[in-house]
């Protein structure tokens, strides 16, 4: 028990201090939601990533999850959900696709009290329920599940995000979007973009924001 509150408080590169330099650089960087901020200080990072790399766990970077999967980096993380909270209260009900190690949806989970979470890979999706236990995490529903699909047994969702990029927009996932809420992916096979889509009731509206570099998103399970 001393050994996981220690990893989980964590030494040198994963201590406190360290999270509270990556919080000082996002905002260096144009981050400027408090709560967004304040959810990604919350989350210790270095406990969602394999131990051999827990040193570069507050460094602004991707990092490889196995799998071909990868942790986002903290910039991006927090700039979707800006994106994501701008001139809203707050996220409702939220689905996110691409669980991986259960990072994003443990920072989600600071910021609404109602996160689904979708992951392909079972060994991964097993990984991130280890992952949310360890930091007593239980707001996150957990599901092994196509994120192509999305999850139309707790539809509709007031925002939805993903974790990897898809071609086109997953249409069972617009349809799986409440009136009025927010869904941003990375939409493109080669370039890609951030893109936020807005529903309506005449229509959904697409804007497109920053290029990013995301893993593909695949059908089918693992």
């Amino acid at each position: 028990m001393a050994a996981e509150l220690t990893r989980a408080a964590g030494l040198g590169m994963t201590s406190q201090r360290s999270r509270a330099r990556m919080i000082e650089r996002l905002r260096e960087q144009g981050i400027h939601d408090e709560k967004v901020l304040a959810a990604l200080a919350a989350v210790p990072r270095h406990l969602f990533i394999e131990e051999a790399l827990a040193s570069r766990a507050y460094e602004d970077t991707a990092l490889p999850l196995g799998f071909s999967q990868t942790i986002s980096q903290p910039f991006v993380v927090a700039r979707m959900l800006e994106i994501l909270l701008d001139k809203r209260g707050g996220l409702g009900k939220t689905l996110e696709v691409g669980a991986g190690s259960g990072y994003q949806a443990a920072v989600l989970a600071q910021l609404t009290p109602e996160v689904y979470a979708l992951e392909r890979i079972g060994a991964l999706l097993a990984r991130a329920k280890l992952n949310l236990r360890a930091i007593s995490q239980f707001r996150v529903r957990l599901k092994h599940a196509d994120g192509w699909l999305g999850l139309p047994e707790a539809a509709p969702f007031d925002t939805i995000i993903l974790a990897a990029a898809a071609p086109s927009v997953p249409s069972a996932l617009l349809q799986q979007l409440s009136l009025g809420g927010r869904m941003l992916l990375p939409l493109g096979s080669g370039d890609q973009q951030l893109v936020l889509i807005e529903r309506y009731a005449e229509a959904c509206v697409e804007t497109r924001l920053d290029g990013v570099r995301f893993v593909p998103l695949l059908s089918g399970l693992e």
